[in-house]
Order: C-alpha cells, then sequence, then structure tokens
C-alpha cells in the first residue's frame, strides 16, 4: 500500500476541506492516510469526522499521529502531566471507536528524559491498547534515550516503532534505529530534508540516500505501507492535486526499491 499524510499544507490553495482533500488523494493513486488527531494543523474541531470521510473516498486508515504540542510534559507530576496522559489514554479510546488500527506517538525530548511516573503512565496506556487491540508506535526524534529507554522497558506486542527518515538524518544521523529497533517497525514516516525548513520534503527533493534507507527498512522484514510525511512549503506553485500526483510517484518509486531488496 501506498499512503500519506492527510495534513501535508493549507493555504497556497491547500485549504479545500477535508472531506475533499481525501478524494484528491485516492484520485492521485494512494491507498491509505495517516491522520492527524487534534483541532490543530488546519484540522479545526470535528476533525474525527475525516476517519468517515477517508472511508468513504475509499482510503483505508493506516494510523493517526496523536498530538505533538504538550508531549515534554509527560513526566511532570502535575495537571500538565495527567493531561498529555489523559490525552494519549483518549487517543487509544479513540482509535478503538472508529476502527483505527493504530497511533504514532511523540516521546519527549531527551532533555527532558521519561521518569518513573512517565513510563508508569505510557504502561497504562499500552494495558488499554493490548485490550483495545491498538498498535502504539513511538517515533525517532531529539529523543534517542527516552526512545530507548520505553522500547526497552515496555515488552508488548502492542508497543513499537515508527521510523522517520528526516527526523533520522537530522538529529540523530550515527544511530541506526532500523539495525536496533527494526523488528518492531510498525510504520514508517517517509520524507526529505531539504528545502527552506529543512525537513518534510519530497523524497529525492532533499540530501537522503533512499537507496540505503529502503534497503534498511526492507531488511527488517517491514510488510506494511509506504507512507510518505511531506508538506508543501516548498511546492506552493503546483495545484493540490499537482502536488499529489508527484508525491504518488515519489511514493511509488521508494515502494519499487523497498520491494526489489
Amino acid at each position: 500500500m501506498l499512503g500519506i499524510y492527510d495534513c501535508f499544507g493549507y493555504g497556497a490553495g491547500y485549504d479545500v476541506p477535508f472531506q475533499e482533500r481525501y478524494k484528491l488523494i485516492k484520485n492521485a493513486g494512494f491507498d491509505c492516510v495517516m491522520l492527524w488527531w487534534s483541532d490543530k494543523f488546519g484540522r479545526g474541531e470535528g476533525y474525527q469526522e475525516g476517519a468517515q470521510y477517508a472511508r468513504d473516498a475509499g482510503l483505508f486508515i493506516e494510523n493517526i499521529h496523536t498530538p505533538v504540542h504538550e508531549q515534554n510534559n509527560l513526566s511532570l507530576d502535575n495537571l500538565d502531566g495527567e493531561s498529555v496522559f489523559q490525552t494519549y489514554l483518549q487517543c487509544v479510546k479513540d482509535c478503538a471507536k472508529y476502527y483505527i488500527p493504530a497511533m504514532v506517538i511523540h516521546l519527549p525530548g531527551d532533555n527532558y528524559p521519561v521518569n518513573e511516573l512517565g513510563m508508569e503512565r505510557l504502561k497504562i496506556m499500552i494495558r488499554q491498547a493490548e485490550c483495545d487491540n491498538i498498535k502504539v508506535a513511538f517515533e525517532n526524534l531529539e529523543n534517542v534515550k527516552n526512545l530507548d529507554l520505553v522500547l526497552t522497558n515496555i515488552h508488548s506486542d502492542n508497543a513499537g516503532f515508527c521510523y522517520d527518515s528526516c527526523h533520522h538524518i537530522n538529529y540523530a544521523p550515527d544511530f541506526d534505529f532500523l539495525k536496533k529497533y527494526g523488528k518492531r517497525l510498525m510504520t514508517v514516516h517517509l520524507q526529505d530534508n531539504g528545502g527552506r525548513h529543512n525537513q518534510h520534503q519530497l523524497p529525492f527533493d532533499g540530501s537522503i540516500e533512499w537507496t540505503t534507507v529502503m534497503k534498511k527498512i526492507a531488511l527488517t522484514g517491514y510488510k506494511g505501507a509506504t507512507t510518505l510525511e511531506p508538506m508543501n512549503w516548498d511546492y506552493e506553485n503546483l495545484t493540490i492535486q499537482e502536488f499529489l500526483n508527484l508525491a504518488y510517484q515519489k511514493a511509488e518509486r521508494l515502494d519499487d526499491m523497498l520491494r526489489e531488496n
């Protein structure tokens, strides 16, 4: 399957209603989507309706991306920490309610170590995920120590790894995430690291060596979707359908490289 993140841009002609956006994603050839799961990044209230809109367009929902603005508070013994915990629990419940098989979480950056309280909150969340048969994938960012701590201490088939290609190159290029956590790989965020933001470019438009990346993913035995997580920041000259068509072509190239290995 080929997939794309649904909040790939807004403004510059990309502010079409999400109900229409999913139809355009399907028209480009994609099979599945990852949904941003909050009212931020252009979603607004009623973001849960996106699940039905995506299915109505003929798309499989691969996972939701949980909110990212407060993750560094996970280990705080106060209302802010409790709020993050309750948000993650609600995301598990939402996945079950809307028949979405998985969710992706940003762990705190390593400047905010996951302590005993933070770990206990994550373990409680994973136990709920086990009850509801939901997969929880922790994504690599500036969190090498926290990611290792969590994946080392949480032993569950419902807890795994989300590999982000650009975060890898930008934040921890010398750490071999796919070698260490490849057997727990649940989903991928494939994006390049060029452009004015040095992230979220379409593959082959930045400096990432994709032959190496896709070979390493293939060696993990990964059988999931080849999913892009781009933004339209450097593609405002393209219409939304032109952007999606180009993204699909890039996804096909990556998928071919993956299947060849």
